[in-house]
């Protein structure tokens, strides 16, 4: 697999280029990822003098059989954004390796086991059903599963997991930094300069969205009223 280095509106040279192979260590790229099909340096230049601090910008991008990794940083000379970008990229690696190692020494449970594993999981009867408790029998055959916060009652959505974050504010940048690091589609924050909840997602390519929220107290109140009428009508 060969290195290929490339630059947008800008020149690469031949110093930088046998630069880029010495730092990035195939062998060890390899070792932390076996699937690797091709390995890609972009540098770009930000002509604005007023970023002159991050005028210089690498973005690595590995593809492989698994989700494509990818790396950026911007700095005054394209050698230190070479070094912040060739960190990130070790690090993703590494965490994508570690996950994947996690997986596959994750010891599977039976369906039986389920319940000694998993607190206020439901209870299998002995052809496969979810037995119901007494409370549930004398409600009149209703089943109540409780999961987590919700109570359902009968058949309805099934929530499998419920995880509480502690989250600080951070900026975009950083968030689809975070996304990037652990290799989802999507990342929940809290935005640094509303304090509000927002989402980045991965679209098209290397494309990404953003959602923010804004809390609005008399959409609350008009909502509520709205259930009231439809409870008591």
């Amino acid at each position: 697999m060969d290195i290929v280095v490339k630059g947008r509106k800008t020149e690469v040279p031949e110093r930088f280029r046998k630069h880029v192979a010495d730092k990035l260590n195939l062998e060890k790229i390899q070792k932390l990822d076996g699937k690797v099909i091709s390995l890609d340096v972009e540098v770009s230049k930000e002509p604005n003098p007023r970023q002159a601090d991050r005028c210089d910008r690498v973005e690595i991008t590995l593809r492989t059989r698994g989700p494509v990794i990818r790396a950026e940083a911007a700095a005054s000379d394209p050698y230190a954004a070479l070094d912040l970008a060739t960190e990130k990229l070790d690090a993703r690696l590494r965490k994508q390796h570690d996950k994947r190692s996690t997986r596959r020494g994750t010891k599977r449970i039976s369906a039986a086991e389920v319940a000694e594993h998993v607190p206020d999981a439901a209870t299998l009867n002995g052809d496969g059903s979810i037995a119901q408790s007494g409370d549930d029998a004398e409600a009149g055959g209703v089943q109540t599963t409780r999961i987590g916060s919700l109570e359902v009652q009968g058949e309805g959505p099934l929530i499998v997991r419920e995880k509480t974050h502690v989250a600080a504010p951070m900026t975009l940048d950083q968030a689809l930094y975070e996304m990037e690091l652990v290799g989802h589609d999507f990342y929940l924050f809290v935005d640094a300069e509303t304090k509000e909840p927002s989402v980045v997602y991965r679209r098209h390519a290397y494309d990404y969205g953003v959602i923010h929220l804004n809390s609005d107290p008399m959409v609350a109140d008009v909502r509520s009223a709205d259930a009231g009428d439809a409870i008591g009508g």
